[in-house]
């Protein structure tokens, strides 16, 4: 009974973990490694999941990068064993500083980018290239505006500090 209980709260974790961006596989695999007492092993990963070693092996890999999982050893023992990071948090956290703020980040220098090219352009336009590369330029302010705004929200969720949503309202009504 109680392994029906923890497959379904891995597939609602490696559903989650998908629509996120990562395999499903990795949600799974940290939830039964998070809700077991003790750290487990590849093969028994396998066997819980009915997933293939290289699959488990792989996703491990992954989970271990990202902090999510950590090896772990027993004295005497020859198998590595794996156990979950326990702060979800933390997962949180690592996740908005190594990959949101890294694509707000490009998205901004690419705008800034975009800016530039716009502003060499216009000099060589007629007027309604002028017009039309004058619009765009507000359109990426705003883009721009709202990306800075994106950015200082996530860094103050990393931070654990109150974030109000209503910033990013005012970063687009102010172009």
């Amino acid at each position: 009974m109680w392994r029906e209980a923890e497959l379904e709260a891995a597939d609602a974790i490696g559903r989650l973990m998908e629509f996120w961006g990562f395999r499903r596989h990795m949600g799974r695999l940290w939830t039964i490694l998070y809700l077991s007492p003790e750290p487990m092993t590849t093969a028994e990963l396998s066997e819980t999941l009915q997933l293939s070693s290289s699959a488990v092996s792989l996703s491990l890999g992954e989970l271990v990068r990202w902090g999510a999982v950590r090896k772990t050893w027993r004295p005497g023992e020859r198998k590595d064993f794996y156990e979950a990071e326990n702060s979800v948090w933390k997962l949180l956290r690592r996740v908005y500083e190594r990959r949101e703020l890294n694509l707000i980040r490009e998205a901004i220098d690419a705008f800034a980018r975009a800016q530039r090219r716009l502003d060499q352009a216009s000099s060589a336009l007629d007027a309604d290239g002028r017009r039309r590369v004058e619009y765009m330029s507000g359109r990426l302010r705003r883009l721009s505006a709202l990306s800075k705004a994106g950015e200082r929200l996530v860094r103050l969720l990393v931070a654990g500090r109150v974030i109000n949503p209503v910033d990013l309202q005012d970063a687009e009504e102010a172009e």
